[in-house]
């Protein structure tokens, strides 16, 4: 298995956080992030998820072997241990990590996510596989949907007109860029994903980091999920939709550096 594609900032002698994108995102849209916890000292890894960028397919697409393709990043980068920062699916594919190695785990922030999506075969899963495909199976291109989509999941004020603001310019980047055969693949997998019964078994800092305007991944959601982890905290972050990190990237990374300063012994 090929590594995927990162960018690699810091030195390999210091601690590793390791940034994790969603389905429409993408390792340039961590920018702000990785700059931010550089200065904090730390070293940090921004992936493309298989399929995405530069990086590989993976096959059969879900979270099992998208979890192992981070292991095979992290070897190829000589680290051997590593906090994990991720924002929707890509929280999805950090729980799933944990239940494959949580010895190389050091703690997980949890970021506009849930612990479950549900099963294929659903009546809601099929909604919203049929919604999501849509626009490709009318023959529209990425950056159609992301025209639409991206303005959609902010919050409350950002999407009139559906004009793109210069702070959600870089994830409607992101998303216009995604090969549509990896598009579909990455909701295929999103629908079946479960993994509930990992939270309890959570025993390293975790932060489950919801926004005050997602409608993905509500606040309540994530408020349950943080319940059901020994020790978690909760937060959410106000004025944000779902894309709280390119939305409110200060208030992210305040909450992204007091994180670290709790785990970092």
């Amino acid at each position: 298995m090929n590594a995927p594609a990162f960018t690699d900032v810091g030195q390999p002698t210091q601690p590793a956080v390791v940034f994790l994108h969603g389905v429409g995102g993408g390792r340039y849209g961590w920018a702000a992030q990785q700059a931010h916890v550089a200065a904090m000292g730390w070293r940090s890894l921004a992936w493309d998820m298989p399929g995405y960028g530069d990086s590989d397919m993976v096959s059969p697409y879900d979270f099992a072997h998208l979890a192992q393709s981070l292991w095979s990043m992290l070897d190829a980068a000589g680290i051997q241990q590593a906090v994990l920062v991720g924002h929707s699916m890509g929280a999805m594919v950090a729980l799933q990590a944990w239940t494959q190695a949580p010895q190389r785990i050091r703690g997980l922030l949890l970021a506009a996510s849930s612990p479950a999506f549900g099963h294929s075969d659903g009546d809601f899963q099929k909604h919203f596989l049929a919604q999501r495909m849509a626009p490709l199976d009318a023959g529209k291109t990425m950056g159609d949907i992301a025209d639409k989509l991206i303005p959609s999941m902010a919050a409350p004020g950002g999407d009139a007109a559906h004009v793109i603001p210069d702070k959600l310019k870089s994830a409607h980047h992101s998303m216009s860029a995604v090969p549509p055969a990896t598009y579909r693949a990455a909701l295929h997998a999103l629908v079946q994903f479960e993994q509930r019964a990992a939270l309890p078994t959570l025993s390293v800092p975790v932060l489950c980091l919801a926004a005050e305007h997602d409608r993905t991944a509500s606040p309540a959601v994530m408020e349950r999920m943080a319940q059901k982890i020994p020790g978690a905290r909760y937060a959410c972050l106000a004025g944000a939709g779902h894309l709280l990190h390119c939305e409110q990237p200060t208030a992210f990374n305040a909450e992204l550096e007091q994180f670290l300063k709790d785990v970092k012994p």
